[in-house]
Formats: C-alpha cells, sequence, structure tokens
C-alpha cells in the first residue's frame, strides 16, 4: 500500500439520516479494515463507505488507519453539511436552523411524550411555517392565512398528502396545544386519502424465503417479522428478556404510539432461536450488527429481507413491511377474528385492520362471479 494514500472524511445527509463518508481511492486492503468498524455501510450511489454520525468516533477511525492512510477531517470541523442528490428538493426552502421555535412548543411536545421521530417532524415542519411568517407576531396569524400557506406548499413545494397533514398537525399542534386555541377555529380541509390496497406474499413465497435463507441470523429475523407481525423498528427494538418461552409470549414494548403488547411466540420460531443464539449469543438486544453491540439497523433488515426474495426467485417488490400485511392477511384468509388481528398488530383503530378483508383470498373469491352465471346458464 502506497503511503500516500489519503482518506477524505466529510458530513453528508443520506438516505434521510446525518452520516459521516469516508472517501478514498480503491484500496482492497482500506476496505477490509474499513469493513470491520462499528456502522460502516456501502452506499453505490455515493460510492463510498460511510457512518451513521451518531456513532461515529473519529479517535477510533484515525487510530485503525494511522499506520497505512493519511486522514483528512478538516471537513468534519465546518458547519456545512452536503445532502445526497436523493435528499436535495430542488423546491428548497428557507433554512430552518435560524428560527426559534416558539415559547413552549418543544416543552409540549416532551409532555405530550411524543416520540423522537415525531419530534423531529413536527419542529421541521413549524420552522418551515415561522420561516415564511418572520416578522409576524405568530399568535395572531388567522386560519385564513394559515389555510394560504398550506395551498402555497401543495402548488410550488408539490408536497404529499401525507406531508400535508403532518405539516398541519404541527401548525395546529402550537395553536390548539401550547396556546389553548379553540379546535373549530384551526380546521383546515384535509386531502382526501388515496386507498392503496398493501402488498402481501403467499405462504408459498413466505416459506421459499425461509428455505434459501441459510445464514441463521437472516433465517431467524424473517421468521420473526412474519410470524408475529412486526414492524421493522420494533424488531429493532427487542431484547433478549422481551422473549417469555414458558408463556410462549414476546413483549412489544414502546410500539407505535408508544403503547407495550404481547404476541404469541410460535414453536418453530422459538427454534430457530434457540438454533441463532447458539450460534450468534446475543447479550443485550435480540439483533445486532458487527461487533455483537450495536442494534441492527433498518437498512440491514431491508437487505435481508430483499436478498431472500431473490434469492427466492420472487419477481414482485419485496419489503420489510410486506411480511406484516402477509401476517395479517393470511390470519384472515384462516378465519381469526378481525378484532384479534387488530390486537396483534397494535392498530388504535380497526378501520386500519379492515383493509385487509380487501385482500384476503377468502374474502374476495367466495363472491361468486356473474360471468360464471352466464357460461353455466348457456351450457
Amino acid at each position: 500500500m502506497s503511503p500516500a494514500q489519503k482518506i477524505r472524511l466529510y458530513p453528508f445527509r443520506h438516505r434521510q439520516q446525518d452520516v459521516i463518508v469516508a472517501s478514498f481511492e480503491y484500496d482492497a486492503s482500506l476496505v477490509n479494515m474499513i469493513k470491520q468498524l462499528p456502522g460502516a455501510c456501502w452506499s453505490r450511489t455515493l460510492k463510498s463507505w460511510y457512518f451513521p454520525k451518531n456513532i461515529f468516533n473519529l479517535h477510533r477511525f484515525f487510530e485503525a488507519f494511522k499506520e497505512v492512510a493519511y486522514t483528512d477531517y478538516s471537513a468534519l470541523k465546518s458547519n456545512s453539511l452536503q445532502v445526497s442528490e436523493q435528499e436535495e428538493d430542488s423546491k428548497t426552502y428557507p433554512p430552518r436552523n435560524p428560527v426559534e421555535l416558539p415559547k413552549g412548543y418543544l416543552e409540549m411536545l416532551d409532555q405530550k411524550r411524543y416520540s423522537d421521530n415525531t419530534k423531529k417532524i413536527y419542529t421541521a415542519y413549524m420552522r418551515d411555517f415561522m420561516v415564511v411568517f418572520k416578522g409576524r407576531d405568530i399568535e395572531k396569524i388567522s386560519k385564513e392565512q394559515i389555510n394560504q400557506y398550506i395551498l402555497w406548499l401543495i402548488k410550488t413545494k408539490d408536497i404529499s398528502a401525507s406531508q400535508q397533514n403532518q405539516r398541519i398537525n404541527a401548525i395546529k399542534f402550537y395553536y390548539e396545544k401550547v396556546l389553548g386555541g379553540e379546535k373549530h377555529h384551526y380546521q383546515i380541509e384535509r386531502p382526501r386519502k388515496k386507498r392503496h390496497l398493501p402488498d402481501v406474499l403467499s405462504k408459498e413465497e413466505i416459506g421459499k424465503m425461509l428455505m434459501v435463507s441459510e445464514n441463521s441470523k437472516h433465517k431467524c429475523l424473517l421468521a420473526l417479522l412474519y410470524s408475529c407481525g412486526l414492524r421493522r423498528s420494533e424488531a429493532i427494538n427487542l431484547r433478549i428478556e422481551d422473549i417469555d418461552s414458558k408463556r410462549m409470549l414476546i413483549k412489544v414494548k414502546g410500539a407505535k404510539g408508544d403503547k407495550d403488547r404481547y404476541v404469541p411466540l410460535s414453536k418453530h420460531l422459538l427454534f430457530l432461536f434457540r438454533e441463532y443464539f447458539k450460534e450468534y449469543k446475543p447479550k443485550e438486544y435480540l439483533f445486532t450488527g458487527q461487533g455483537g453491540t450495536l442494534q441492527y439497523s433498518g437498512e440491514s433488515i431491508s437487505k435481508v429481507v430483499k436478498a431472500a426474495a431473490i434469492k427466492a426467485g420472487i419477481n414482485k417488490r419485496v419489503y420489510p413491511h410486506i411480511l406484516r400485511h402477509s401476517f395479517a392477511t393470511h390470519h384472515l384468509e384462516q378465519g381469526t377474528d378481525l378484532r384479534f388481528i387488530q390486537e396483534l398488530l397494535g392498530h388504535e383503530s380497526s378501520k386500519t385492520t379492515e383493509r385487509y378483508t380487501h385482500v384476503a383470498q377468502n374474502h374476495i373469491t367466495k363472491i361468486k362471479n356473474p360471468m360464471d352465471d352466464i357460461f353455466e346458464n348457456s351450457t
């Protein structure tokens, strides 16, 4: 390896997270070394290795490479942050950071125990709102002005219906919760929600994915997502203590809405757990990345699911949440009560669970097609 080899570190915004990119000319030895560091990920779009910013350790990185390469980390000293082309919005917003949130906004979010992700979204969208009305008394903005602001976002920023709702909620939170205003004064017309039916895999397709997964961790993860109907984040946060093999239950803690629930533990999943435990010996979290200390990442779970689907020859879009959809649909098809499915999935409203009736095979195929009547009567 040439002593002139250089690694440049710089901050970046990639896949909706702050990361540290390590850029260098290809060298097999450097690649092998960087793979050993916690959190190292390869990006095909960046054509570089990167680390989640919240776990990156500059001292550890410098010590690992000081004998073989020069590490240029000058870009980390500045406050500038580059943004991936995938994240970059051609219709950019004014910078949010210089804008101070209204007094009590963040404190009320904490008091109401909103999730970290919701707090992040609400504060960002509230800052956007304040940038537009900068210099105005924010407490005196009228309903009509808020409506015009939302309409402007739709027309000029082309925001989705989902984002429109989130932005409305962020603004309403301030006027209703922080200031204690009347709800009816801030009733902003909502977009009509599009109804998308969930994608579903057959039992045979899921069986194939499990069969082709030779890695015990990957097989265990796939089986868990499907047999318990878990969200990706719920699987990541599971700890060993949450597995109750005596009662054959798994406790899902702090799920969506900060609610706990129990889901049944399949005897076949328990067998896979035991095989996985023998090989990987997890200590705290059920699934960890390289090194065995850090939680498994959501991106890693997506890769595992997609790789299994490709290997199984499934020619459709497959992603972690499709296993949850399949779990609910298959339960409905085998006659499980809808209210019980709702409880297993942790849905707040039964309406959310009812959408699976539109894809459950037994609910659709039991309806006689009038076309069959025509041909039966003509013969």
